[in-house]
């Protein structure tokens, strides 16, 4: 566990590094952000403030943005779909033109977007952060129709929902089945925070009831931490199953909601198939996308090795060592914006050093943390050894409680950042 002072020295160092000077020379152009998230959101207001004569237009379809951090707590009834929900009135006051529509296609030799209501936006620099889509038919049996009984839920919103009601209605006594995916996915901790919070819920209303991980791994972001808190919170609620158990689940039937393993098969109550996933529909047909599915890109300026002109940031990246996270293309936005002022302006990107803190809820009042330092190396963001951690295994008083606090500080933080 790195201390709170080397820490604090490397966010300051990460902040002055993404913030560059811009007064010897402006940049100039057009730059077409693609996708609203915390990644595209963020770039779009980032490189309105770096350089406000930069003609930004944010692509997004929808109205509203649907939050994935703390999505889990809608399950658990602690928050309200609602208010993980934020618009992006704060974006167009920041200067950004908004682009209500879908982008359809990309020519990055002609270097335009095409969006869904016929016209083209002609670019200078384009940043892509279309999020992940789901990897249908990658699990024998889970298809779109499929994820209407066994929720994935993996993208915030009607999903998320809809799970909440299958739990409600779901009998005191009946079994929920999650079955993870095998790396790499969207929020590596985020299926164990949602078993844990889902168990917070089942032992207020439906005590008799348990719940199983059916896993294709055999390790998982701070294991340990949950499995303690598994076991002080929720003592015989919680089965993990891993992959060297036969935890891997190779198909499902969604209309008998049966997860099938190599060696089992599960019948659920309610079924929550997290399944796996690649990089936005948008990133496949602009060729930024490679066979994994995902986006490669260098790590200074989070350019694609595929396609020059197109920076790609966000859950849809493959970016070494660092998680796929809201905090993470939040900062890998504020990096790839600065860059493309340095690169517009005639100048060399300097190196980023770029942090990752991810919070996870284990109940209401119980939180821990993993937090991770990259740089580049070798053509691909690295850990700096030593420089980060985990929530201490060990604690006394009200350690979690805090750090649970910590976590909604963060996520309001960050959404007033983003979107307010």
């Amino acid at each position: 566990m790195a201390t709170r002072r080397t820490f604090l020295k490397l966010t300051a160092a990460a902040a002055s590094l993404a913030t560059p000077s811009i007064a010897s020379a402006q940049a100039s152009g057009r730059v077409v952000v693609a996708g609203g998230g915390f990644g595209g959101a963020t770039a779009a207001r980032t490189l309105k403030a770096l350089e406000p004569k930069l003609d930004v237009t944010l692509v997004e379809p929808n109205a509203t943005f649907t939050a994935c951090p703390f999505s889990n707590n809608v399950l658990a009834d602690l928050r309200e779909i609602s208010q993980q929900q934020f618009g992006y009135d704060g974006v167009k006051k920041a200067g950004v033109t908004l682009a209500q529509t879908s982008a359809t296609a990309v020519d990055a030799s002609a270097k335009t977007v095409t969006l869904a209501d016929g016209n083209k936006l002609s670019y200078d620099r384009l940043v892509m952060s279309p999020g992940i889509d789901i990897n249908w038919g990658a699990l024998p049996g889970y298809d779109e129709a499929a994820a209407e009984k066994m929720p994935h839920a993996w993208k915030a919103g009607a999903q998320t929902v809809l799970l909440r009601q299958q739990l409600q209605a779901m009998d005191d006594g009946g079994l929920v089945v999650i079955s993870s995916p095998a790396n790499p996915f969207r929020c590596p901790p985020g299926p164990y925070e949602r078993a844990s919070l889902i168990a917070y819920w089942l032992k207020i209303w439906k005590p008799k009831s348990k719940l199983l991980i059916l896993d294709s791994k055999d390790t998982f972001s701070k294991q340990r931490l949950f499995q303690n808190g598994w076991a002080e919170l929720y003592q015989g609620m919680i089965e993990w199953v891993p992959l060297s158990q036969g935890g891997k689940v190779t198909s499902v039937d969604p209309s008998t909601l049966t997860f099938v393993t190599d060696f089992a098969r599960h019948k659920a109550a309610v079924g929550n198939v997290i399944p796996p996933q690649k990089a936005g529909t948008i990133a496949q047909q602009a060729g930024v996308a490679d066979r994994t599915g995902w986006c490669p890109v260098e790590p200074v300026a989070f350019e694609s090795t595929l396609r020059p002109g197109i920076h790609v940031i966000g859950d849809s990246a493959i970016m070494g060592g660092m998680p796929k996270s809201a905090f993470a293309a939040n900062a890998q936005a504020k990096v790839c914006a600065a860059a493309i002022v340095e690169l517009l302006a005639g100048r060399k990107p300097v190196d980023p050093i770029l942090i990752n803190t991810c919070y996870s809820l284990v109940a209401a009042d119980y939180g821990i943390s993993v937090a991770g330092v990259y740089r580049p190396d070798k053509g691909v963001l690295t850990d700096i050894p030593g420089a980060g951690g985990t929530s201490p295994l060990e604690v006394v008083g009200g350690f979690r409680g805090q750090e649970a606090l910590y976590a909604s500080s963060w996520f309001k933080t960050i959404t007033t950042e983003v979107f307010g």
